[in-house]
């Protein structure tokens, strides 16, 4: 996969503009913060965040897929001053979940999510390298 940063343009902090992939792609449903048994062990925004993150990577993870192959998401919040209050500790949660990777991105604030107690749910697209054979 490549960034794409066009020529005069800052580099963003945390995502990238646009990423250009070849290959198959994998798509993962929107994740929530409860674990896989769907069940709310964080309640804070932080806690669900990494929840997201972790069953996102184990969804990929069947498709031998890692956090290097993540093209883009779509991030989905119930409160954008929650999600701004918190943005150091995403930085660090991200970091140590995945990396130095940084897939195109978008983020809305919507008036709630299907289930209830979610302040975050996440959807991913991911491209693996082309099958050889």
């Amino acid at each position: 996969m490549k960034a794409l940063l066009p020529e005069g343009w800052p580099r963003p902090s945390g995502y990238s503009n646009g990423v250009m992939a070849e290959g198959r792609m994998v798509f993962v449903a929107g994740q929530v913060g409860w674990t896989p048994d769907m069940k709310w062990e964080a309640e804070d925004f932080l806690g669900q965040y990494r929840q997201v993150l972790e069953n996102t990577l184990a969804v990929l993870a069947e498709a031998g897929a890692g956090p290097e192959h993540i093209a883009r998401m779509t991030w989905y919040v119930t409160s954008r001053d929650e999600y701004l209050a918190n943005l150091r500790g995403m930085g660090q949660v991200w970091r140590e979940c995945m990396g130095k990777n940084y897939p195109a991105m978008a983020c809305v604030e919507v008036s709630g999510l299907m289930e209830e107690k979610a302040k975050i749910e996440i959807e991913t697209t991911a491209v693996l390298p082309a099958s050889e054979g």
